[in-house]
């Protein structure tokens, strides 16, 4: 549904009036359990129907709202809507929008993403009707990070938190605590500094996943005492684009107590690398991760990285060895370095052509077949291919002479090797 260009946008209650009415959604469908509603008689001139079909799961993104409309509509229509997607309205006043979520008892999951909600402050009182929701978004709205820490504060159940493009270069410490939240999305804003990483510990220990892809993090600047403490149930991270480019930040990851998935893709020390020699020896480096950059870590992976780690460093000067080296020598010994074996098919061999009393030295290509390498001999021998009878003999083998009777065969099949020799007997006319 598109909305109707409006300066000063629609309301709430007009917008689900009209999306939801009979005429326009005549059954209970989408996400969630919807119901039927017909309210009691409201206000003369009301934009409300008397009916509508609300699922509990509205989506009005891109609907032109900036307002909240009457109240008292909204508390009929809308008591028992459990998640709200906001996105990409007019929305600029937090006054509007706690008129909305103050009516909505059951409301847990908000999305408020593309909003225009720079600078506007958010009052306390205001900020109070936002205390049942659990799942809040607030990508690409750029509140302020006071915002931020009072919407937290008022939030007392609250477990995922989106903040993503809303270009944060700082936060602002705060002595109130939200132990509630178990996921942070802050990517794709601007913090540089592991100092602002630390903050977000302390107002979140209890933060079980924490994603800040494309946030230029140059290194983690924290000692493992100050790691353990701050982030004592961190169990995922993705640093995905982020700066780090020395592998003293990725051993510190094995600080982090209870670390087991780690996102590390596109980080400056991991592009000279190939993509082999980044999993292996990261995995090596990381022994506590279960998933890296998405997959599973299995035991094989896990032991044949670490023994490639040994072998990778082992001409390395010893100032210049990680610390993770020398815990791996101590479990696997000193591994000497792999032979390096071509597997790659022979494609010629240099054979001894007998024929009566001649011998010559032949290079045969071994992807022909015996009627080619016939055509072959032609010139060496004299005879021509309906006269000649040849013979395979290998010089490693107890076994006599096989005679090459199949045309069609490849000398390939014969395991043809240099040195060994073609016999060449003239057919009896």
């Amino acid at each position: 549904m598109e909305p109707p260009e409006d300066q000063e946008g629609r309301t709430f209650v007009e917008v689900i009036s009209e999306k939801y009415s009979p005429e326009n959604f005549p059954y209970r469908r989408g996400p969630g359990m919807g119901v039927v509603v017909v309210p009691t008689a409201g206000p003369q001139g009301s934009p409300m129907k008397e009916r509508l079909n609300l699922p509990s799961v509205l989506v009005l993104n891109s609907c032109g709202i900036s307002r909240a409309g009457n109240q008292a509509g909204i508390a009929a229509f809308c008591a028992h809507v459990m998640e709200l997607d906001l996105s990409h309205n007019k929305l600029q006043d937090w006054h509007e929008i706690s008129k909305i979520v103050s009516n909505l008892p059951k409301l847990v999951f908000l999305n408020l993403s593309s909003n225009p909600l720079a600078g506007i402050a958010l009052k306390p009182r205001c900020a109070e009707a936002f205390s049942r929701v659990r799942h809040l978004v607030l990508n690409n709205t750029q509140v302020s990070w006071d915002t931020v820490l009072l919407l937290t504060r008022e939030t007392p159940e609250l477990k995922e938190l989106f903040l993503c493009l809303n270009e944060y270069s700082s936060v602002s410490a705060s002595g109130v605590t939200c132990p509630t939240l178990r996921l942070l999305h802050i990517t794709d804003n601007s913090l540089q500094d592991w100092a602002e990483v630390r903050k977000i510990g302390s107002m979140f220990p209890g933060l079980d996943t924490l994603v800040m892809a494309n946030n230029n993090l140059a290194s983690i600047q924290d000692s493992k005492d100050i790691l353990q403490r701050f982030f004592p149930s961190l169990r995922s991270i993705n640093l995905n684009n982020s700066g780090l480019n020395q592998w003293e930040d990725i051993e510190k990851l094995n600080f982090f107590p209870k670390l087991e998935e780690v996102r590390l893709q596109s980080i400056p020390l991991l592009q000279t690398y190939t993509n082999a020699e980044r999993r292996s020896l990261m995995v090596a480096q990381l022994p506590s991760i279960s998933l890296l950059n998405g997959s599973v870590v299995t035991d094989s992976e896990r032991e044949d990285a670490e023994r490639f780690f040994i072998r990778y460093y082992l001409d390395y000067p010893e100032e210049e060895l990680p610390y993770r080296y020398h815990s791996l020598v101590t479990k696997y010994g000193k591994l000497e370095p792999l032979a390096e074996i071509d597997l790659r098919p022979r494609c010629r061999a240099q054979v001894e052509v007998h024929c009566e009393e001649k011998v010559e030295q032949l290079s045969i290509r071994l992807d022909q077949t015996v009627a080619e390498l016939k055509k072959q001999l032609t010139t060496v021998v004299q005879l021509s291919t309906n006269s000649m009878r040849i013979y395979y003999i290998d010089k490693c083998s107890a076994f006599g002479p096989e005679e090459m009777k199949y045309n069609t065969r490849a000398l390939h099949s014969y395991s043809i090797q240099d040195g060994d020799e073609i016999l060449v007997v003239p057919k009896c006319k």
